[in-house]
């Protein structure tokens, strides 16, 4: 329950002359999240409500900077895109605290003078430069600066340019520049790096006696052909009555200690960030590449979840155990799903685990089953894999392969599901101090939105509820019209999407507040310690509970710490998923601008006021702007409008009549790129 927000006074700006206080206002503190060119957004601070704010009444504040705000109510001037719905409105009153944080843009020739435009605010007039800091300057720079000093509006803000980066029309100085301001490290201090490399290539012999010994176990990885960082390895037997399954995680609380700066800086970055090509560790490779990878043919300490499961999926028991385990092969998805598909080409490679895997197949079918019995919706979103030359720059953007395709990474991710359950059943059986994943119910709001997009798009379901069972309900009634009438594929994946942007956001919390997309009541992050700093931290809690079994004492030594955990891993997560997700536009807008001028196939994805996005197969995505139409309309019919009409689902045309609607399907052309900002123009063809 979020704390009632705290209501400060302020003096209202229309103050009498002499100093006589006219009216007081209740204003509320808040930190600004984002500016675009004529709105903001702010989050208030004592909770995680979001505000829209009209460009005029930022005065001038920039993303970082405390202010404090007025409420106004339900916005109407909000623009409908397709990341944001209806938010009450608000008001900037005053800015408390300016942040001194880097920003970053790009510099242009403004009639004959270098300007600035940022990336981070939007402002009608490129910035005025005020001193350059001996760097060579010019036009398409992309660089990082400081506010010199402040204006009422953006425009009237004056930069010191700090450095400069390199070409902005390069995705990956985009990106080095966007990581520098958003404050993502990627470099270790030189203590991190020299206790990773203290803690050697090989396993410390004298620890060995204390742990469970599972060398002799055929134990073996399946990740990408790519994987450096292998942090998870399975073995599995059938037994009279079910399945005998081993899920063993690289034991990284082994090496990263709680008083260590290993621990300070994996704390700090909570999540390594995957861009491109381009991987942002938590750990340094001396551990997450060496001694911590799970490589084949090398003894390795692990954290083992020995599972005792049912012919139905069901638990008959499950132990946690420190041990030491020897990976026979490290097993590629694509090879598992050839040789699962028949293949004889890689059965040589497999000799040693082959025999397990039509019992892995099984299993995980039962498992994935349950799921789907539990009513869980079975949501897929598109992602995309973006390939790089060896400077760095785009060379193809492909699309994920998922379903059939992905055979191997299903039997994985259900083992995995099976793990992280495990260990939060036993954290709430034994009431112990954790971290837990959570994911809540979808809000009211949410879910009238979802109704109405559907409405749209001609799909009849019942009254929507917070329920597993009534979004699973939204999936089997897309996929039934996909049947009647053949929506095809990229129909039901806006279908999709709208679940997904209807549900809540799962985060961190110390509390098992259970997880509403599995429809499971216990949920944690065990099986990536490598990579996601709350699975570190209840490696360390249930590394100390097997050895003492003392709940009373572990509630004293890690209470505060599984609740100051939780918070930050929610918000570095979130700042990893933001960085991905924007990151990706500077390297898809650096792909298309070879394809200016050719016609692609493509799904509507988004609809706004003035426009709509289009999706291409490789899920590149681009905006159709009507804005010119409308403008033309305008100027011979009066009509504001221009004859356009939006509901967020369709948008059609009142005088041709037009209409587009999500999930349809139309040619375009590549029209435009703007690599620093991230965007591509399309055309209806």
């Amino acid at each position: 329950m979020s704390k009632k927000p705290k209501k400060l006074k302020i003096k209202n700006k229309n103050m009498k002359k002499g100093g006589k206080r006219v009216k007081s206002v209740a204003a509320f503190k808040g930190i600004i999240l984002r500016v675009a060119r004529t709105h903001g957004f702010i989050k208030e601070e004592s909770s995680e409500q979001e505000y829209f704010v009209s460009g005029r009444d930022l005065l001038g504040a920039v993303p970082g900077d405390t202010i404090l705000f007025e409420r106004m109510g339900k916005s109407s001037r909000l623009p409908k895109t397709k990341e944001e719905t209806q938010l009450p409105e608000a008001k900037v009153t005053r800015i408390l605290k300016a942040s001194d944080a880097l920003l970053v843009g790009t510099v242009v020739d403004n009639d004959g003078t270098l300007c600035l435009i940022p990336d981070s605010f939007g402002s009608r007039y490129p910035l005025e430069i005020g001193s350059w800091g001996g760097n060579k300057l010019k036009a398409g720079d992309k660089v990082s600066f400081a506010l010199k000093s402040r204006g009422a509006k953006h425009h009237l803000h004056i930069a010191d340019i700090m450095s400069v980066y390199g070409s902005s029309q390069s995705a990956r100085v985009c990106v080095d520049a966007y990581l520098e301001e958003k404050n993502i490290e990627r470099a270790f201090s030189e203590e991190a790096e020299e206790e990773a490399q203290w803690c050697g290539s090989t396993i410390n012999a004298e620890e060995i006696p204390k742990r469970l010994d599972l060398r002799d176990l055929s134990i073996f990885t399946i990740d990408g052909a790519d994987t450096k960082d292998i942090d998870d390895a399975i073995s599995i037997e059938k037994v009279r009555g079910g399945y005998r399954l081993g899920v063993h995680i690289a034991d990284v609380s082994h090496y990263v200690t709680p008083e260590s700066q290993l621990n300070t800086e994996a704390f700090s970055r909570g999540t390594s960030v995957y861009i491109a090509d381009l991987v942002v560790p938590m750990l340094p490779k001396a551990l997450s590449n060496g001694i911590c990878s799970l490589n084949p043919n090398v003894d390795r300490f692990a954290f083992s979840c020995l599972m005792e499961v049912g012919k139905s999926g069901e638990f008959k028991s499950f132990e946690f155990k420190k041990t030491v385990i020897r990976s026979r092969v490290q097993g590629v998805y694509s090879e598992i799903n050839a040789i699962l598909d028949g293949s004889n080409e890689f059965n040589d490679k497999y000799k040693d685990v082959i025999e397990q895997l039509p019992d892995m197949l099984e299993l995980s079918t039962t498992l994935k089953k349950n799921r789907e019995g539990r009513n869980a919706p079975a949501l897929d979103s598109p992602e995309c894999k973006i390939i790089c030359g060896d400077d760095g720059s785009v060379v193809d953007i492909k699309r994920r392969e998922s379903g059939n395709n992905a055979v191997s990474e299903g039997i994985i991710e259900e083992f995995m599901l099976l793990a992280n359950n495990a260990a939060a059943r036993l954290a709430m059986e034994k009431e112990l101090p954790f971290v837990y994943r959570v994911h809540e119910a979808p809000a009211t709001e949410k879910l009238t939105r979802l109704s109405e997009t559907l409405q749209g798009l001609g799909i009849s379901v019942p009254e929507l509820k917070p329920t597993a069972e009534s979004l699973s309900g939204v999936l089997r009634a897309a996929k039934a019209k996909q049947e009647i009438s053949p929506i095809d594929t990229s129909g039901f994946d806006v279908v999709n999407m709208a679940v997904l942007r209807a549900m809540m956001k799962a985060k961190y919390s110390h509390e098992p507040l259970g997880h509403f997309g599995l429809v499971m009541n216990e949920y944690a992050h065990f099986t990536s310690p490598i990579r996601r700093y709350p699975d570190l931290s209840i490696h360390r809690i249930l590394s100390d509970y097997i050895v003492e079994e003392k709940p009373e004492r572990m509630k004293k030594r890690y209470g505060k710490f599984a609740h100051g955990a939780a918070l930050k891993s929610t918000n570095t997560e979130l700042r990893a998923v933001n960085a991905e997700r924007d990151c990706n536009k500077f390297y898809f807008a650096e792909y298309m601008t070879a394809h200016i001028d050719e016609e692609f196939d493509g799904v509507i994805s988004g609809v706004t006021d003035m426009s709509i996005y289009v999706m291409l197969e490789n899920t590149v995505e681009g905006r159709v702007s009507f804005r010119s139409d409308i403008s033309a309309a305008r100027e011979t019919t009066g009509d504001g409008s221009g004859g356009y009409q939006s509901d967020g689902v369709s948008i059609s045309n009142s005088v041709t009549g037009v209409k587009y609607t999500l999930g349809d399907k139309v040619k375009i052309k590549c029209v435009g790129c703007n690599i620093p900002m991230g965007l591509v123009d399309f055309e209806l063809v």
